[in-house]
């Protein structure tokens, strides 16, 4: 029998298992599913009632600090969660089935619980008024009247001095107590207020015998009648504030238990809806639990009986593949496979081991024939790296001997003239000498003529020699800065100049106005060659480039220092600018605008590995098309890279460049 036959009896069973165990599963579901449900309910009906416990009963926490401190803030947090409450029994409540019966009562307790706040909201705006009005507007009163019978006073030692003394403290205290007592309702604090009112009205006669004039006797008389005013105002507030105490334990606090009890009521119905929910649950749950484990044990017999019939059948035949994989990996590629001439899936599996023996010895021939070509590709590795550090060298010195010829060509200008001048002084010279030895006699005019003549040819000879030693002298330092990369330190400025000077007769080949800003006293530790290569390649390139076709334009360098170890260095143009993908590629090796004209592509990238590597710097671009470019170069005053030259071919450090 195939193999696929035989693992598809297998999947049969499997199948029959599967479908028998979820025929048992399915009948139990819908039980489980029944009782779930009835507990689930339960849980939800169960939130509803938490949150209208905790919703009523933070509302009872609510009306207690308003009456004890009333402010509009609290009012309408009380008036939202009023409507919250209401919300959660005409919403959740009126449609969950568990408690829907029970809503009327929970809304007729909580109607009595919001409308007793009604009530108590109207008598708290009494009371305000009460202890308003007839407490304070009367101690007011008192107040003015005890400061008018103390102006009235003209002397400390007056009798009626003592006798005031002791209602006005009666008086203070009085107003200390009565604010305690509408504010705490502390029963110790309203015995107080009226102890202290009585003393004050005990204390009018007293003061009023003691009087010695008519303003105070009248401030006394009213003093009696606002004390008398004081002390029935107190009275009423008293009564009011224990009608207020009522209120709140009958409408408020009641009404919250009632509804507490309701709920709990509630909660006692559902919890024994869901414990026999539950138990109905675990009935079913084991009763299946039971029948699954029942059959697939007795089908878990079949199946591994037929399984190790099957896998015995199939065994041998794979470990003979299998060994002939294991001689194939270990390098035997010359034993044959077994088993090839069988027609089910493990003869397939055997003749497929074979095909992959016959190639993994053409693999191991090929392997053969590629060593042999990454061994003849490394070697034209090689030259090529040597042809690309020749061609870099190349570069290099034709930069070099397009200065020689420069500075050549401007040093033939005054040696040239120096030659003219001292061939002309020499006949100037043997004429007055023949005219000397003539015998004739030699006139003054002829001997300051003469004398001139010397004078003018040995200034014009002094000049030109001058300016022919200033350009021997600055290319030689150059071409000795150049062709020693040696460290010392050098003047930024002097270097500049030096530099610029031996780039003159370029200047004079193309309309280009150099301006030069760098500041004296800018000392660099570093390699003056490499900072002459570097302003030589940036002009020759903005030379050829961002002036084609002869067009005239400006270059400017300039220099600043940056911080206290910073130098920056910009090299601008205002030439033709560079594309963005152009500016991508600038310092990348070989990459030039004008290969067709002899370009090589390596002035930029020897200058920015000179830049980074060699001087320890940075170096920015920033061009756009038509509006000129320039290179910003921040290197630092004491050069942290190594002597030697800059080939260019082995590092390559991150690039910064901008399009602004």
């Amino acid at each position: 029998m195939p193999i696929r036959w035989r693992i598809l009896s297998i999947a049969a069973l499997n199948s029959a298992v599967v479908l028998v165990l979820a025929g048992l599963i399915w009948s139990g579901s819908r039980v489980l599913s029944s009782a779930w449900e009835d507990v689930r309910q339960v849980r939800q009906s169960d939130q509803v009632l938490a949150l209208l416990e905790s919703e009523t009963g933070r509302l009872q926490n609510l009306i207690h600090r308003y009456i004890n401190q009333p402010s509009p803030e609290l009012f309408a947090e009380i008036l939202l969660l009023r409507e919250a409450v209401l919300g959660t029994l005409n919403t959740r409540a009126s449609t969950d089935p568990m408690i829907s019966g029970s809503v009327a009562e929970l809304e007729r307790v909580t109607e009595r619980f919001l409308s007793g706040f009604g009530e108590l909201r109207t008598l708290q705006t009494t009371i305000a008024k009460t202890y308003e009005d007839q407490v304070l507007g009367p101690a007011k009163d008192m107040a003015g009247l005890y400061s008018i019978i103390e102006g009235a006073t003209g002397q400390r030692d007056a009798l009626i001095w003592p006798a005031l003394g002791k209602s006005r403290e009666a008086f203070t205290a009085m107003l200390v107590a009565a604010n305690a007592y509408y504010l705490s309702l502390a029963s110790a604090s309203a015995e107080e207020a009226r102890r202290n009112t009585e003393t004050i009205e005990r204390t009018i006669p007293v003061m009023t015998d003691l009087s010695d004039n008519d303003l105070q006797r009248i401030a006394l008389q009213r003093l009696k009648g606002r004390a008398g005013a004081l002390r029935d105002g107190l009275a009423k507030l008293s009564e009011q504030l224990s009608s207020r105490t009522d209120l709140l334990r009958n409408a408020i606090d009641a009404s919250q238990a009632d509804t507490i009890a309701a709920i709990d009521n509630l909660s006692i119905l559902m919890r024994q809806r869901e414990q026999k929910a539950q138990t109905t649950f675990d009935r079913t749950l084991t009763a299946i639990s039971r029948n699954v484990m029942v059959i697939a044990g007795a089908f878990l017999g079949i199946i591994i009986t037929a399984g190790i019939i099957i896998a015995l059948s199939i065994r041998l035949p794979l470990q003979q593949i299998m060994s002939s994989m294991r001689a194939i990996t270990s390098g035997d590629f010359d034993r044959k496979v077994q088993g090839t001439a069988a027609t089910d899936e493990i003869g397939a599996m055997a003749r497929a081991v074979e095909v992959f023996r016959e190639n993994a010895v053409a693999k191991r021939e090929a392997e053969y024939e590629l060593r042999a070509a990454k061994e003849k590709a490394e070697s034209a590795l090689l030259e090529l790296n040597a042809a690309q550090q020749n061609l870099i060298d190349a570069e290099r010195l034709a930069a070099l001997g397009g200065l020689v010829a420069g500075v050549a060509h401007e040093v033939n200008n005054p040696i040239g003239i120096s030659l003219t001048v001292a061939s002309s002084f020499a006949r100037r010279s043997e004429m007055f000498e023949a005219e000397l030895r003539s015998g004739s006699p030699l006139r003054r005019s002829q001997l300051e003529d003469f004398v001139k003549t010397s004078q003018d040819a040995a200034q014009q000879l002094v000049g030109n020699l001058h300016r022919a030693a200033e350009l021997i002298q600055s290319f030689k330092q150059v071409a000795v800065d150049r062709s020693h990369a040696e460290r010392r330190q050098f003047s930024l400025s002097e270097a500049t100049d030096q530099i610029i000077a031996s780039l003159r007769p370029v200047l004079k080949k193309a309309p280009i106005t150099l301006n030069i800003d760098v500041p004296d006293g800018l000392i660099i530790d570093g390699f003056p060659g490499s900072y002459g290569q570097i302003l030589t390649n940036l002009f020759l390139n903005a030379a050829n480039h961002a002036f084609p076709d002869g067009q005239p334009g400006a270059i400017s360098i300039s220099a600043k220092p940056r911080g206290a170890d910073d130098i920056e260095i910009s090299f601008s143009d205002n030439g033709v600018g560079m594309s963005p993908d152009v500016q991508r590629q600038a310092f990348d090796p070989f990459f030039t605008t004008r290969r067709n004209e002899g370009g090589t592509g390596l002035g930029l990238h020897i200058v920015y590995n000179l830049v980074t590597q060699q001087l320890g710097g940075r170096m920015m671009l920033e061009s756009r098309l038509g509006q000129g470019t320039t290179f910003r170069i921040i290197m630092p005053r004491a050069a942290t890279g190594a002597s030697g030259s800059i080939d260019g071919t082995t590092q390559w450090p991150t690039r910064t460049m901008s399009s602004t």
